[in-house]
């Protein structure tokens, strides 16, 4: 059984690989990314529980990225990997919400403390308080289950992520674009199409069979939930 699933944002493919063996070795899940936008597009993709970024990536700075990842998730640890004499880097990093850093060269050894010491925290965290709600609406992010009424509401991990960044920025309104952005990645940069399939997907499951709807559309700018 996987202690976790971790991604691996690292373009020095070397370092990579070291850290994926020494993790696989531990007994974690791991995939990795050489570049800051396939990093993000992964991490957008897919559930992972811990995040080892490099500051220094092609494309899309690690700090880019991370400024990117906490805008719509605040819980899942990163640990920033950084050049021995870049102290701006550490503070840009912790000010946008790094949990940790490694200073290159590092020991595997302290990098693995440092990730058991955060999956710790993390699970800890959810377990305290793992449920958005609005309404009658209840998710859970730890289990992923999605009720209304009791009633319990399966979705795609898709639809899943939508509704969560939904219920994150409850009464604001998302234009389509930040919700490309925040959910899809910057691979599906200006196809804003799928963000209408994907609110229609979720309304037909969220709101079509109850009396009062959650999902509004605001015309000419996008969407929101609301009571």
């Amino acid at each position: 059984m996987s202690k976790g699933k971790i991604l691996i944002i690292e373009d020095e493919k070397k370092i990579a690989r070291l850290i994926q063996l020494e993790l696989e070795y531990e007994g974690y899940e791991t995939a990795t990314a050489h570049t800051g936008t396939e990093g993000l597009s992964l991490f957008q993709s897919q559930q992972f529980d811990l995040l080892i970024l490099d500051v220094m990536l092609p494309g899309l700075s690690g700090l880019e990225v991370l400024r990117r990842i906490r805008s719509t998730n605040q819980l899942t640890p990163v640990i920033l990997l950084t050049a021995r004499d870049s102290l701006p880097d550490k503070i840009s990093g912790l000010d946008l919400g790094a949990n940790d850093y490694m200073t290159k060269p590092f020991e595997i050894e302290e990098l693995l403390a440092r990730i058991r010491v955060w999956l710790r925290n993390q699970s800890t965290a959810i377990e305290e308080n793992p449920l958005l709600q609005i309404g009658d609406l209840t998710v859970d992010e730890k289990t992923r289950m999605v009720t209304r009424e009791k009633n319990t509401i399966e979705l795609t991990p898709r639809e899943f992520d939508l509704l969560i960044y939904l219920l994150k920025n409850q009464n604001q309104v998302l234009s389509r674009e930040q919700l490309l952005t925040n959910v899809w990645g910057f691979d599906y940069y200006g196809d804003t199409n799928v963000v209408d399939v994907y609110i229609r997907y979720l309304r037909k499951k969220l709101d079509a069979p109850y009396s009062t709807p959650y999902l509004h559309t605001v015309r000419g700018v996008g969407y929101m939930l609301k009571e």
